[in-house]
């Protein structure tokens, strides 16, 4: 009977071992299926390509793919613009492959204060707002190679409004005055806000000078300018970008008194004082 046992405790020990020894052989055998061991493959590049081109290859090879969406304003919408892992690393089957793509719509982003700053500066900061330069117009101003306004689509911009990212945004940038001379323009018989506006037109620094009574400011007449239109001879006066030039105004000058302020030779003489409006 001992014996009997003891031969069933040795049968018992020998098959235990057996069936762990084969669950070993099988686990480990099994292991390389369940990690995919030897199905390796290279990361293709995928960068630049279209998302639907890429998520199919990439499915295809067996790895799984996640998408996040980033902005590239210089990028068609939907093109990866990353991808990890990178360009041919060695990743195995069944892995996540991440893409960024570029959005379809561009996102809004405020825009920046580009005015007082210098042209460069303004297109470093234009490139890190994720916006484009557009077009620079120059504009005579004492402010030489500074931003003096900023256009969208034409209209004049302001800091702090938003705009979607990759716009292209237009500069007008001081130039300075230069020597060339042009005729003084000859703003006599005009009201004040239209000989003014031409006067800066001409990037020429107006000082005014109302004399006598005024009681209707828009109706008041330009009688009297300095530089003259006009020089003893009749020849047109000659004046640079930057000068300056005084007006003065009154309300109701006689035909006489400004065609004599337009051909100095007969003034005429008022005892008039300055005043202010």
């Amino acid at each position: 009977m001992d014996k009997t046992l003891k031969n069933r405790f040795w049968f018992n020990l020998l098959l235990v071992l057996a069936l762990c020894a084969g669950f070993y052989v099988l686990f480990f055998s099994s292991l390389s299926l369940l990690t995919h061991h030897g199905s390796e493959a290279k990361v293709p590049k995928m960068t630049g390509k279209p998302m639907k081109d890429a998520v199919k290859r990439l499915e295809a090879m067996g790895f799984e793919v996640a998408v996040d969406s980033s902005f590239d304003p210089k990028q068609k919408p939907f093109t990866v613009l990353a991808q990890m892992p990178d360009v041919n690393a060695i990743v195995k089957e069944g892995r996540t492959i991440f893409l960024t793509v570029n959005k379809a719509l561009p996102p809004l982003t405020p825009m920046p204060k580009l005015t007082d700053l210098s042209y460069r500066s303004a297109v470093l900061i234009l490139g890190s707002s994720r916006l484009m330069l557009g077009d620079t117009i120059h504009k005579p101003d004492y402010a030489k190679g500074t931003v003096l306004e900023m256009h969208f689509n034409g209209n004049v911009i302001t800091p702090g409004d938003m705009v979607p990212q990759g716009s292209k945004i237009d500069l007008v940038i001081g130039e300075g005055f230069g020597n060339v001379e042009t005729n003084v323009p000859d703003v006599i018989g005009m009201s004040a806000d239209e000989g003014i506006a031409i006067l800066n037109g001409n990037g020429l620094i107006v000082t005014t000078i109302w004399d006598g009574y005024i009681d209707d400011s828009a109706n008041a007449i330009i009688y009297m300018q300095t530089p003259a239109p006009y020089n003893e001879l009749d020849i047109p006066n000659r004046i640079k970008e930057g000068d300056v030039i005084d007006i003065r105004i009154m309300q109701a000058p006689t035909n006489e008194e400004l065609e004599n302020n337009r051909r100095p030779g007969t003034s005429v003489d008022r005892d008039v004082q300055p005043t202010e409006l």
